[in-house]
């Protein structure tokens, strides 16, 4: 009995936290904004113990930030952090490419190779946040081929920190040329030759901090004009 009962609140906490952690990273919460805890349980139909050990797991994770005495907020759309992330990205995915020369097999990249072919170059009636989830899907399956699940887990959570941003950047990207990127490197995977795909890989992901900074400003306009528009509107 005792056991069931876990069972029932550990369900509750991940549908809680995975609830707050797409509204975290669409940045459905302003940035900076204090979270009103008693009107988020209501809105989720849920508690305040399972509301707190997800918030608390999501700040743990970089999504929110807690403040003693003060509680949790939105996290800001902070350029220099973004430009880290980016950072940490690249290092990951280069590390872990290495080992994926090493370990991978070849039906898993002609896999890969052929999620590259079905999902084509053109964006066609895609949007941003579906192209977002495609080249996440890649990036993420290329990195499988390293057999490290921690690495692949922190490419995850970086993944969705920058998520809202790569979500403006998309707009800006030549969706031919990073799909012949992608290839690219998968070639070079399967050939076994690190310098035929860790310099296209580190060019791939390498971001200027000007880059970020230019796609936060879009971003931050994305987020409050709507609200501003419906001010505007009443």
């Amino acid at each position: 009995m005792v056991k069931r009962v876990e069972t029932t609140s550990d369900s509750v906490v991940d549908r809680v936290y995975e609830q707050l952690k797409a509204m975290a990273v669409s940045f459905e919460f302003k940035p900076g904004e204090r979270l009103n805890e008693g009107a988020i349980a209501a809105r989720l139909g849920v508690s305040r113990t399972p509301l707190r050990e997800a918030l608390n797991r999501l700040n743990t994770e970089g999504f929110l930030r807690f403040a003693p005495g003060r509680g949790f907020f939105c996290r800001e759309l902070d350029a220099q952090e973004i430009f880290d992330l980016y950072e940490l990205r690249k290092s990951i995915e280069i590390s872990a490419i290495r080992l994926a020369i090493q370990r991978a097999r070849d039906q898993d990249i002609d896999a890969l190779l052929t999620f590259l072919r079905d999902t084509g170059p053109d964006p066609g009636e895609r949007t941003s946040m579906e192209l977002v989830k495609l080249d996440e899907t890649f990036h993420e399956g290329l990195l499988s081929m390293s057999n490290n699940a921690e690495m692949l887990r922190v490419l995850r959570n970086v993944n969705a920190r920058i998520r809202f941003v790569r979500w403006i950047d998309m707009d800006r990207i030549n969706r031919t040329k990073t799909q012949a990127e992608h290839r690219a490197v998968l070639l070079g995977v399967k050939a076994r030759d690190e310098a035929k795909c860790v310099p296209v890989l580190e060019k791939h992901i390498d971001r200027r901090l000007d880059q970020i900074t230019s796609a936060i400003k879009e971003g931050y306009a994305q987020i409050y004009m709507p609200a501003a528009g419906l001010t505007r509107a009443l």
